[in-house]
């Protein structure tokens, strides 16, 4: 017969191995999810319209949707900033800085969030604003179209400001428009021959 402490050391040990399960599992998932960014936005983009449907068909949780709202512009921010800011680069030398001239030698463009981190944090933060919708402590009264022009009137400010910032320092976060080379490593591609 088992003892009382080897009972609680086995129970313990089957919530280990449950919780290590259910974790080697979802990050199975996510692994076979990484290289397929198109279906991870399409999914994501499906979670905020059913957080967005519930919103508008229970006439509640504006707070939830404004903290919601706050917080994808401040990983949207991230996405679009370099993880070496240029600014404090100027001050401190001793790091790599982006090219502003085009004698200096190119570096690509790194994040300060990438894009899998960025897709994960907005997923799970709208996964937990659904939660949230389904309690009632959260449905707090307020006037939401004030939030509306705040948030508004925030983003035009936030994104005026980072758009400056990338201008000054001549860098763009995005690589849709840089050329891409053959395989001879000279002609980029789509260029008249």
């Amino acid at each position: 017969m088992l003892s009382d402490f080897e009972e609680e050391r086995s129970e313990a040990n089957f919530v280990t191995k449950g919780y290590r399960k259910i974790s080697q599992t979802y990050q199975l998932y996510l692994d076979k999810w990484t290289p397929h960014p198109v279906s991870r936005w399409v999914f994501t983009f499906l979670l905020i319209t059913a957080f967005m449907a519930r919103v508008f068909f229970t006439q509640g949780w504006y707070i939830v949707t404004y903290a919601l709202g706050i917080y994808h512009l401040n990983l949207f921010i991230a996405f679009l900033s370099p993880k070496i800011d240029p600014a404090m680069s100027d001050l401190d030398e001793d790091g790599p800085s982006l090219p502003t001239r085009s004698s200096e030698e190119f570096r690509p463009f790194i994040r300060r969030l990438p894009e899998f981190k960025f897709w994960y944090s907005v997923s799970k933060s709208t996964v937990i604003a659904i939660i949230c919708t389904f309690f009632e402590a959260f449905n707090v009264p307020v006037f939401w179209p004030i939030l509306v022009m705040y948030f508004i009137t925030l983003f035009c400010i936030t994104m005026k400001r980072q758009i400056k910032h990338m201008i000054k320092y001549r860098y763009i976060p995005f690589t849709h428009g840089k050329p891409k080379y053959q395989l001879d490593g000279k002609t980029p591609l789509g260029a008249a021959h």
